[in-house]
């Protein structure tokens, strides 16, 4: 049971005692969604976050009573750059959490060569359109983005559905403070990412947002303007949005 349930603007936001909680109430919330898209049209199209916040949920997603084999799976980001096999890569840490684990109908991943990023965006922005979104999951950024949305980059309207963007410092720190990188200099500069226009137009989205590290840009979020400096403010405007945190998440925006 959340501690707290209330809505601010048209988002309603669950905090929970812990993160597994957290994690199990999202999940089961989201299995719903996918069921119901199965059930309506014989497929569901999700677009998974991938980040050591997801994992809670995602450890919860597979216990449900989902079939996968009438789903289609994306991931949201990437890094440009980084070693295919580090363990730090996105479409890896899906693979680890829930993409080798069920049997999806089909799995699409945007890890590519440096030189070939632009194929690959308009690869992929066609495979979205081909398959449109039932489901995005998201995180919330220590600089309050979403996916590689940081907000020298975040654009509501953006023309584009996939781009490349320059991770700002706090971005690629907060990498380093997850546990992905030893160091700052290990982690790459830029990224392929879902544009804002891309994630807001997908029907649903389900945020999970833990830890203590994150209370900051929850409080901005939830508090402060709607506007590209704190991209995940932008989740206020979103009818088909929930916003899951744990007590930590939620300190400074909740007073706990």
């Amino acid at each position: 049971m959340p501690i707290i349930e209330t809505t601010i603007d048209t988002l309603p936001v669950y905090v929970f005692e812990d993160r597994k909680e957290m994690g199990k109430a999202a999940a089961h919330s989201a299995a719903a969604i996918i069921n119901e898209a199965i059930t309506k049209k014989g497929e569901a199209n999700v677009i998974f976050a991938a980040a050591p916040s997801q994992s809670d949920m995602l450890e919860a997603l597979i216990s449900e009573d989902i079939d996968w084999t009438k789903v289609r799976g994306f991931h949201q980001d990437e890094y440009i750059g980084l070693d295919p096999n580090h363990p730090a890569g996105f479409g890896n840490f899906m693979r680890r959490y829930i993409f080798d684990q069920k049997p999806f109908m089909a799995l699409y991943y945007l890890q590519c060569p440096a030189d070939k990023v632009d194929e690959k965006c308009a690869e992929y922005a066609a495979l979205l359109t081909k398959y449109p979104p039932d489901l995005i999951f998201l995180g919330v950024g220590e600089n309050g983005h979403l996916a590689f949305n940081d907000p020298q980059v975040a654009d509501f309207e953006d023309p584009k559905q996939v781009k490349v963007v320059t991770l700002d410092p706090i971005c690629r720190n907060q990498q380093v403070n997850d546990g992905c990188f030893s160091s700052l200099d290990e982690v790459p500069t830029h990224a392929l990412t879902l544009t804002m226009s891309r994630i807001l137009s997908v029907p649903k989205a389900i945020t999970v947002v833990p830890t203590a590290l994150k209370a900051g840009a929850i409080a901005r979020s939830l508090e402060g303007e709607i506007s590209p400096a704190c991209p995940a403010s932008v989740l206020r405007r979103h009818p088909g949005a929930a916003l899951y945190l744990d007590r930590a998440s939620a300190q400074k925006a909740f007073q706990l």
